[in-house]
C-alpha cells in the first residue's frame, strides 16, 4: 500500500490530520505524521521527514504532503537524504488536509502511487462553497 507522510510545521497539525485520515481511511496503516521539530518547536526537519518516509514505506512508494513552502524544501532535502535507499517517494502538490484525505482513501483502496498523487492533487480544484 502506498504510504503517506504528513509534513507540517506544527506537530499538532500533522497529528490532527493523521487522526482524521486514520478515522476516514481506517484500513491504511502507513500514514506517518512528521510535524514540528524534535524539541516540540515549530518547524520542519529533513532528518525526521526521511525517518517518517522509511516508516511509511512498505515497497509501494510514499507520497508526501506538506503545509508551507519551507516544508516542501525540507521534504525535498529528506528525499535527497534517502538517495540510494531505493524508496520511490514523491511530493504531491495539494492542500495538506483535503489532499491527505483523498490520498489516504485512494491508497487504502489499493491504488498505485500515480493514482494516489492524482487524487491528492485533484483536491486543489474542488470548491468548498458554491456561490
Amino acid at each position: 500500500m502506498v504510504g503517506l507522510v504528513l509534513v507540517s510545521h506544527s506537530s499538532k497539525i500533522a497529528d490532527g490530520i493523521k487522526d482524521l485520515t486514520d478515522q476516514i481511511a481506517s484500513g491504511h496503516k502507513g500514514i506517518i505524521a512528521a510535524g514540528g521539530m524534535e524539541d516540540g518547536e515549530i518547524g520542519t526537519d529533513a532528518v525526521r521527514i526521511s525517518e517518517a518516509i522509511k516508516a511509511a514505506n512498505d515497497g509501494d512508494g510514499v507520497v508526501l504532503l506538506a503545509d508551507l513552502g519551507s516544508g516542501i524544501m525540507s521534504a525535498e532535502t529528506a528525499i535527497e537524504l534517502l538517495d540510494g535507499e531505493g524508496i520511490n517517494v514523491k511530493l504531491a502538490d495539494a492542500p495538506i488536509v483535503e489532499g491527505a484525505i483523498a490520498a489516504a482513501v485512494t491508497a487504502a483502496c489499493g491504488q498505485n502511487m500515480d493514482a494516489v498523487i492524482a487524487a491528492a492533487e485533484q483536491t486543489r480544484t474542488v470548491k468548498k462553497i458554491n456561490s
